[in-house]
């Protein structure tokens, strides 16, 4: 295992951890991971979904490299989500708590994997 691999198995555990907290962060701090006016419904699907993203994350570190459909879905995915949130955030002054909240949180999950994983799937032959 190379150390770039040994990176990226380390950051899918926190990140996999990471999202199993989402709800607690949004009790923690509210105006930077709950949206106004609640949804209770929202918030639900919300954090099942990432709860659920948590888990298969957790469960692709100990094998990255045949996961990396899933590694790339993370990837866009929270660049797309982090982008489309920071647009609303900036336009409702209400939502700026965001900008320091998950959007970043968003942009860093998508940083630090983009960056670790790998590009194209290497053959064991």
């Amino acid at each position: 295992m190379d150390e770039r691999d040994r990176y990226l198995r380390i950051a899918l555990v926190i990140f996999g951890i990471a999202f199993l907290l989402i709800y607690p962060l949004t009790q923690v701090w509210a105006s930077g991971w709950l949206w106004q006016p609640g949804q209770h419904e929202y918030e639900q699907m919300i954090i099942g979904v990432y709860a659920t993203l948590g888990v298969f994350l957790l469960l692709a570190s100990k094998q990255p490299e045949a996961h990396l459909s899933l590694i790339w879905f993370t990837i866009i995915s929270s660049a797309v989500h982090g982008l489309i949130m920071a647009v609303h955030a900036v336009i409702d002054p209400v939502e700026q708590g965001h900008l320091f909240g998950d959007v970043p949180a968003l942009f860093l999950v998508a940083i630090v994997l983009g960056s670790l994983a790998p590009r194209k799937v290497v053959s064991s032959t």
